[in-house]
């Protein structure tokens, strides 16, 4: 039996979890043991720690987790849930889907993301009143472990290359390092690399988004590239994510709490169910996790949508709408 630990957090993760555990018991034919935990702002206002002890333990435990997200207490629950499940490696792909009013119908790629160290190491400090540090981390040995997941990645989907997205040329230590370690076990594997300025990025994706399929990046940088991408393809509530570790994997929708539609029962649950899928994925259940993409992306194509996306649908009408499909 694999164990799965469903944490829904905050929000609209409420909403969209369930949805996505539907599919999950629906494609899972009995496969998966599902416990539920705790973590966000709501269980930090009852006991006073956004991230229990014992959630912490549950997912490290586990063989995978469905997360939804957290509201302020964000970095305290997403940056340990990554640690328990050792991820290395945070997985964005940003597509837009046939039947979304998308501002660039060709955008097709996957962000490749340092998951470990970078200016989210934690090392911050207020050194008086006027001034305050920011220390980033970077090693060797992390960024060769994403370069070596980055080959297996494109040489497994048949492409030929990656792109390599830094600011070495300011950056000269700490992106230069994760720019020659990259560089170089990509040089070993005989994959082919393509450097880009992550800043130049920031303009020719928005211009030529055809240009990029597997794009690695540090820490901050993917964080916020794969953002600018999701408005090419329609918002964050298209993108799911995947945190990956050596044995264990945490996945997530990247959209995080959406106050303002949060308990209205409109949330879109597509990007939590493409999550779902990469879920799947991961655990080996590739036909699976082939079924729940083409029901979503054929929901995405025919309708009912969730009002983000033109429609007037609820969550739970577009995810019965998948379920019919699977």
């Amino acid at each position: 039996m694999t164990e799965v630990v469903v944490i829904e957090g905050d929000g609209i993760g409420r909403e969209v979890v369930p949805a996505a555990v539907r599919v999950l018991k629906t494609v899972g034919n009995g496969l998966f043991e599902f416990s539920h935990a705790e973590a966000g702002d709501a269980v930090a206002e009852r006991t006073g720690d956004p991230l229990p002890d014992e959630t912490y333990r549950m997912v490290a435990d586990a063989d995978a987790t469905l997360f939804g997200a957290a509201g302020e207490t964000a970095a305290d629950v997403i940056l340990p849930l990554r640690e328990a499940v050792g991820s290395f490696v945070n997985v964005r792909p940003a597509r837009a889907y046939p039947g979304v009013d998308a501002l660039r119908p060709e955008t097709d790629l996957v962000f490749l993301r340092e998951n470990t160290e970078g200016v989210y190491a934690g090392h911050e400090d207020r050194l008086s009143a006027d001034l305050s540090t920011l220390t980033r981390v970077v090693t060797t040995s992390a960024s060769e472990r994403l370069a070596e997941f980055a080959c297996e990645y494109v040489t497994d989907r048949g492409l030929d290359k990656f792109h390599v997205a830094h600011k070495a040329n300011v950056m000269r230590e700490t992106d230069g390092r994760f720019r020659e370690a990259v560089l170089e076990i990509a040089e070993q594997r005989g994959v082919e690399t393509e450097e880009v300025l992550m800043d130049a990025f920031a303009t020719e994706l928005p211009l030529d988004p055809k240009r990029f399929d597997v794009v690695v990046t540090p820490n901050l940088a993917g964080d916020v590239l794969s953002d600018l991408a999701a408005g090419l393809v329609g918002g964050l509530g298209l993108l799911p994510s995947a945190n990956v570790g050596d044995d264990n994997g945490l996945f997530e929708p990247v959209h995080g709490t959406a106050p303002d539609i949060a308990g209205r029962g409109i949330a879109n649950p597509a990007a939590a169910i493409l999550s779902a899928a990469m879920l799947l994925e991961y655990l080996g259940k590739t036909e699976a996790a082939t079924s729940v993409r083409a029901g979503v992306e054929a929901v995405l194509a025919d309708g009912p949508r969730t009002p983000d996306l033109g429609g007037s649908a609820t969550t739970d009408e577009v995810t019965d709408a998948v379920l019919a499909h699977l």
